[in-house]
């Protein structure tokens, strides 16, 4: 904890310690100064969000004068022998707002606050968990359901985690269990992991696939559509899901196996909340047209994610037609996370327009020898330093911002024959989702955290098997399924 705490009070002094150091060292050879600045930026903005010195939303406002001042001063990497000027340089550190997959992360955000100011998410996980039973097992079973259900309606991990939380709670009290047991901790660890393997199958599901999506659309010219993602991922969550109820069983097995008055419990829950409102029918329908159009994409319409959800968010705040009005919104909408990440979207576009992504990968590739290894090499080397710098987040959206321009950077620096680098980043941002091994790694796992059901070394000792399943089952799919896809 004094560890924790040292690195939170000077993170901030470290990083700009870092960023002048940086700056202070001469341009390496083939490196634009743009470049190294953008470096020093990238480096300044890993160490303040490892240490959680300062706030997302104000290490991004950072972000982006920092970018607005070293860029601006810089020469323009595109024409040498001129000056970029901060306005143009602010310009870019403004980009990422004006991304697609900005307004399909701002809009979910929306429509996770439909969901919570009409209580439809809440209604959802109570019919799943009214269908199990009272056995620790099939409640178990009925917690990773629910994570899988809300996955495909409430796009935000950190909703769907908020909205299961006191359910789940609920569903502890009623059942006369003590907080400190066993059976609470299984069943809030689930209520977070199975939101985090989610994230994997879904491309709504998470912030960070965005980040990724975005990447590769104005990267690599590739759109890649909500059943594509859907069709590749889905079969990684689903096994994981499984693997994730043997782990906590085996590991963290419940003190009993039926909980007397469990069905009940559950049952009373949903007579509390009542028939059916005409808030949640609509929103209902409304997000059941919303998902069919996101698995039709490309398929019977050319609509993509980000204009569908924006007309259906539209929608759900016009008078009468509606189910919220802007006033009951905003309060439920987490600006933070936007404004993070629009900013995330801006540092890995820089990254790549001023050639320091292109030329840190080079410098990587060249280190570790990834030039002609097999694509499942490549594959496994990455996913590990993945999984391995994860440790250090506490968002998988910082993560991807910092991260997937220089994933694809190095899969464009090898030069292994048939390599697929659209399928091989998509796959990789998998991996960026692993938030498994620390409550700290994620925002659900705080929220499931701060409900005192477990300890640290309860989520750690469930947490690495977990990871290391993971990872191997990437490996395999990537030897098998993705290849048979052409994805590796």
């Amino acid at each position: 904890m004094q560890a924790e705490s040292f690195f939170k009070r000077y993170g901030l002094a470290l990083g700009f310690l870092v960023l002048l150091g940086i700056l202070a060292i001469p341009t390496p050879e083939g490196l634009p100064v743009a470049g190294q600045r953008m470096l020093a930026i990238l480096l300044f903005s890993v160490i303040v969000w490892m240490t959680d010195s300062i706030s997302y939303p104000v290490s991004a406002a950072v972000i982006m004068g920092l970018m607005a001042l070293l860029l601006g001063t810089a020469p323009d990497a595109a024409k040498p022998t001129a000056i970029l000027g901060t306005s143009k340089a602010l310009t870019m550190a403004l980009g990422g707002f004006s991304n697609t997959a900005f307004a399909l992360v701002a809009g979910a955000l929306f429509l996770a606050a439909a969901m919570t100011q009409t209580g439809l998410d809440k209604r959802i996980a109570l019919v799943v968990l009214s269908k199990i039973g009272a056995k620790t097992n099939r409640v178990l079973i009925g917690v990773i359901l629910v994570g899988f259900t809300l996955s495909f309606f409430v796009p935000s991990t950190t909703a769907r985690v908020s909205c299961m939380v006191p359910i789940v709670m609920g569903i502890i009290a009623a059942f006369g269990v003590n907080l400190k047991s066993r059976f609470a901790a299984v069943m809030m660890i689930a209520t977070a992991q199975a939101d985090s393997l989610w994230n994997v199958g879904i491309k709504t599901a998470a912030a960070q696939n965005m980040i990724a999506v975005g990447f590769i659309k104005s990267q690599l010219g590739i759109d890649i559509s909500w059943i594509d993602w859907f069709m590749a991922a889905a079969p990684f969550s689903a096994i994981m899901s499984v693997v994730l109820y043997y782990v906590l069983m085996k590991l963290m097995p419940p003190e009993t196996n039926e909980i007397a008055g469990g069905s009940e419990a559950v049952r009373r829950l949903l007579t509390e909340m009542g028939p059916m409102k005409t808030s949640e029918k609509k929103l209902l329908v409304m997000s059941c047209i919303l998902l069919f159009l996101w698995a039709t994409e490309q398929v019977l319409h050319k609509f993509d994610t980000s204009t569908t959800t924006i007309v259906a968010i539209a929608l759900m705040l016009l008078p009468g037609i509606g189910v919220m009005t802007w006033k009951e919104a905003q309060p439920k909408i987490n600006w933070g996370t936007i404004i993070l990440f629009g900013v995330g979207i801006s540092l890995g576009s820089a990254l790549l327009s001023t050639k320091a992504a292109a030329w840190l990968a080079k410098v990587i590739v060249n280190m570790i020898g990834l030039q002609a290894m097999p694509a499942l090499t490549i594959l496994a080397v990455l996913a590990a330093f993945l999984i391995i710098i994860h440790l250090g987040f506490a968002s998988a959206t910082a993560l991807a911002a910092a991260m997937i321009p220089i994933v694809i950077s190095i899969l464009q620096s090898v030069t292994t024959p048939g390599i697929n680098i659209v399928g091989m980043t998509m796959i990789l941002q998998y991996v960026v989702s692993f938030g498994f091994i620390l409550p700290v790694n994620a925002p659900q796992n705080m929220i499931a955290y701060g409900t005192e059901t477990f300890e640290v070394k309860d989520f750690i000792k469930t947490g690495i098997p977990l990871t290391i399943i993971a990872y191997v089952l990437i490996l395999l799919l990537g030897a098998t399924y993705w290849r048979w896809l052409g994805l590796v």
